[in-house]
C-alpha cells in the first residue's frame, strides 16, 4: 500500500504562492486568460520558497473507497519538498534533489527512490516545480469560457499536459482571484482513480533551511529502496 502511496499518491502535491496585487477582475472587468497565466507565472517565479496546510482526497475506482489525508506542505525549488501527514497517520515524504523518502514511523520502514523518477513520473511534482513556466508543458484555457469563476470569483482553469508522459489527459486547477493561488487541483489517472488536493494557510519566502529537505533513517528503522 504504501509503495502505491508512494509512487501514485503521496508525493501529490501542488502548492501556492501569495503576491502582492489583485486579479484582472479586480474591478468587475471579465477576466483575461492571458492576464491570469502571466500572473500564476509571476506568482512562482518570485517564490523562494512556501508552506500550505492541505488536504488530499483520492477515489479509489478499483475498490469503490475514498482515502483522505491531512497536513502540511513545504517546497523550495529546486527539487526540496516535505509533505508532513498528520492525519489519519503519521508519515513523512522528503524530497531533496538526489533522494525521495517516505517514513511510515508507525512501520518503522522509509522507502527511497531516486529524485529524477519522481519528478519523471508525479504529474502534481512536476507542476509544482515547472509552475513558473507552465506554459512549456500545458494548454490552459478556462475550464468554462462562459463562466470562467465560481461563485466566489476564483478563476476555473483547465491544463491539458503538451505530452503524453503524465498520465493525466487534464488538470482542473483554481486560482484565488486576490492573488492566483492555485488553491485547488483535480485530476484522474489512468485508472479512473479522482484525486482532489486543496490547500491553505499559505506562506512563502520564510526561509526556509535546506536541512528540511534532508533525512537520515531513525535506529531500528528499515530502509527499502525502491528501483
Amino acid at each position: 500500500m504504501y509503495r502505491r502511496s508512494f509512487l501514485i499518491g503521496a508525493a501529490v502535491a501542488t502548492a501556492a504562492v501569495l503576491i502582492g496585487f489583485s486579479g484582472p477582475s479586480a474591478w468587475g472587468a471579465p477576466p483575461d486568460l492571458e492576464e491570469v497565466i502571466r500572473g500564476l507565472q509571476a506568482a512562482y517565479e518570485q517564490t523562494t520558497d512556501l508552506k500550505a496546510s492541505f488536504v488530499q482526497e483520492i477515489d479509489l475506482a478499483s475498490v469503490n473507497r475514498n482515502e483522505r489525508e491531512e497536513g502540511t506542505v513545504y517546497y523550495k525549488p529546486p527539487r526540496r519538498m516535505l509533505w508532513d501527514y498528520t492525519k489519519p497517520a503519521v508519515k513523512k515524504l522528503i524530497i531533496n534533489p538526489d533522494k525521495a523518502y517516505l517514513y511510515v514511523p508507525r512501520d518503522r520502514a522509509v522507502y527511497v527512490q531516486d529524485t529524477a523518477r519522481i519528478f519523471k513520473s508525479q504529474l502534481l511534482v512536476r507542476l509544482l516545480d515547472g509552475l513558473g513556466k507552465v506554459t512549456e508543458d500545458f494548454q490552459l484555457a478556462f475550464a468554462d469560457p462562459g463562466a470562467p469563476t465560481d461563485k466566489d470569483g476564483n478563476y476555473l482553469l483547465v491544463m491539458t499536459p503538451k505530452q503524453a508522459d503524465l498520465g493525466v489527459d487534464k488538470i482542473l486547477a483554481t486560482l484565488s482571484r486576490q492573488d492566483f493561488t492555485i488553491v485547488q487541483c483535480r485530476f484522474a489517472d489512468a485508472f479512473g482513480n479522482r484525486t482532489t488536493v486543496r490547500f491553505r494557510n499559505i506562506q512563502r519566502n520564510t526561509k526556509l533551511p535546506d536541512k528540511l529537505f534532508q533525512f537520515k533513517a531513525p535506529p531500528k528503522v528499515e530502509v527499502y529502496p525502491l528501483s
